[in-house]
């Protein structure tokens, strides 16, 4: 990817999971000390981020921060793994997830129109939770007629497919949490 009109590119936000406003007691970091810490979920690549906050910055669980390039509210910002969030931005994961997805559903319907072979004897599809090549098949014939257009599309018309956009949510959540995964569809891990 070029970074010709870089300067013009949308700008990565990322969904607050946890807001420390007295950051994190035991973070030997000065930045991260007595400073606000948020935990984020990038929206376009589901990155796990710690942030620091300006002293005076107040986010709430839920809400859009801008990451990248990173708002006047962020000091540092540093890519973490799902085990490093706190306990209150790993129960908010799974919400920020629904959040992301429904926010942008033609995004995530179009990943079923798009999806193509890993290599000649595995699809991308088959990496989604009980889809076997039955059901691969099953969407690959589907969308050869024609491109869904929702996820209630899909449901319809691909036999043995219960709720895709479920299916989605527990691949990425699944990425978020493995480390030794082979291969991710969705979910950037900088930690690695």
């Amino acid at each position: 990817m070029s970074n010709a009109g870089a300067d013009d590119a949308e700008p990565t936000t990322a969904v607050v999971l946890d807001f420390m406003p007295r950051g994190r007691p035991e973070d030997d970091r000065p930045q991260y000390q007595k400073s606000p810490v948020a935990f984020a979920l990038g929206e376009s690549d589901f990155r796990l981020v710690e942030i620091a906050l300006a002293d005076d910055a107040h986010v709430n669980i839920g809400d859009r921060i801008q990451i990248d390039p990173p708002s006047e509210k962020i000091k540092d910002l540093t890519d973490i793994d799902y085990e490093d969030l706190s306990s209150t931005a790993q129960s908010e994961v799974e919400y920020a997830v629904d959040t992301i997805i429904d926010a942008d559903e033609e995004r995530f319907v179009d990943f079923y129109n798009d999806a193509q072979p890993i290599t000649t004897r595995l699809h991308v599809l088959n990496l989604l939770p009980g889809i076997g090549k039955k059901l691969r098949n099953n969407v690959l014939d589907a969308r050869k007629r024609k491109p869904f257009e929702s996820f209630e599309d899909i449901e319809d018309r691909v036999s043995g497919l219960h709720d895709p956009r479920e299916v989605l949510v527990e691949r990425i959540l699944e990425e978020l949490q493995k480390e030794d995964l082979k291969y991710r569809i969705f979910a950037r891990r900088e930690a690695e």
